[in-house]
């Protein structure tokens, strides 16, 4: 499959041919017996999933689970039915519904996949979990880190997992990193730094209302690579505040900006190491959003014998450029990403359903990130330091 990039969230189905769905058929829209209870999980067959939110960034899912041999879509929803509608014309025999309460009573499934606006996600994830069913979400997991532990405990009251966005340690160029910390070949870590951001996108609101910003939509993804490669953070300090105070989204024209469009954030790690990201959408950048062609690092790692440098953006990584003390010629190193792509969380998670293999993604580590976030807001609240409470198994790889 060809690698595909986060531009293709301002993309829509109309992108998408149908030959790229390969699902079976399945039953009709109307009139399918409710599944009631956790959902049994088949073993070395395909995991039916149910998708909401058929907006742009199910437009990337959508062909990713086409192609995984472990997945089977057969339900659909939006608040918008014409969309659930168009996205079922594209897979033979799916399932489309206007509502979840009509989704959860419709045809049986495995996963949802939830690729809503972030505001929602709580709210449909414990609908989704109350119904028996497992989760993926796209980030973050819930509006807060409160209400994100509260939907991890009733899953588990449930019987079933929830797993939550980025896969940004899934990636090969992730996993070199980590070996060469945690084998010592960069000394000992002081600092490492990460950075994303854009000018902003202009297809909807949700980003720049509350519970928006550039923190849940592009600082997640550095602080997962971050405390991925360092373990948990143990306090946080940050600044925050919004540079354009007005926006024009296609969705609802003129628009004042209420969630943080700027943001800068220190964590001091368990481990010892400090570490910043910045994120924001006022960043002018010849690569733009999907960062085609990036040869800079956004991520960077230094230590007292080495250094470290992920070359693009850290869910789309081209290599790794490292210099040590032992060969201090920066050389690049994992050049291929493989069959890494950002999009690549729900059909992990069908593969881990269907046949037991344990994905590096972690709903604790989903929750820290959480933490991590809203700490910030609360640290440019209140000018202080801000203590976490979360932690996550770590390393991530071993």
């Amino acid at each position: 499959m060809k690698k595909m990039t986060r531009k293709s969230f301002i993309s829509n189905f109309g992108v998408l041919g149908a030959a790229a769905f390969i699902s079976p058929a399945v039953l009709g829209s109307t009139g399918s017996k409710a599944q009631t209870g956790p959902a049994i999980l088949p073993v070395n067959k395909k995991i039916r999933v149910g998708l909401i939110g058929c907006g742009s960034v199910s437009g990337v899912y959508l062909p990713h689970l086409a192609t995984c041999p472990y997945a089977e879509v057969v339900s659909l929803c939006d608040i918008k039915p014409e969309r659930a509608q168009k996205a079922a014309k594209k897979i033979n025999g799916a399932n489309w519904y206007p509502h979840i309460d009509k989704m959860m009573a419709g045809v049986p499934f495995d996963l949802l996949v939830n690729t809503t606006n972030m505001q929602e996600h709580g709210r449909l994830n414990k609908i989704a979990i109350a119904a028996g069913k497992n989760v993926w979400c796209e980030k973050p997991l819930a509006n807060t880190y409160r209400e994100g532990r509260e939907i991890l405990d009733m899953a588990k009251a449930k019987g079933v997992k929830i797993w939550g966005a980025p896969a940004v340690v899934n990636s090969p160029q992730f996993a070199f990193m980590a070996k060469q910390i945690n084998e010592g070949n960069l000394g000992r870590i002081a600092a490492a730094h990460g950075h994303y951001g854009h000018e902003g996108p202009g297809w909807s609101a949700f980003f720049y209302e509350e519970n928006g910003g550039s923190l849940p939509d592009l600082g997640v993804y550095n602080i997962a690579t971050l405390t991925g490669l360092f373990g948990p953070a143990k306090s946080v300090v940050a600044m925050t505040n919004v540079i354009t105070p007005t926006r024009t989204v296609d969705d609802k024209g003129t628009i004042p900006v209420v969630a943080e469009d700027n943001a800068q954030v220190l964590f001091e790690h368990k481990s010892g190491v400090l570490s910043h990201i910045q994120c924001g959408f006022n960043y002018f950048d010849p690569y733009g959003h999907q960062g085609t062609g990036q040869e800079r690092p956004t991520i960077s790692v230094y230590g007292s014998k080495g250094n470290m440098h992920m070359v693009g953006y850290d869910w789309m990584p081209a290599g790794v450029d490292m210099a040590t003390s032992a060969n201090p010629q920066t050389q690049r190193f994992v050049r291929d990403a493989g069959t890494y792509v950002w999009q690549e969380g729900a059909s992990v998670i069908c593969e881990h359903m269907a046949t037991g293999k344990k994905p590096l993604i972690n709903v604790e580590h989903s929750l820290h990130v959480l933490e991590i976030i809203e700490a910030s807001r609360e640290s440019q609240r209140t000018g202080k330091r801000i203590d976490l409470v979360s932690s996550f198994p770590w390393p991530v790889v071993v």
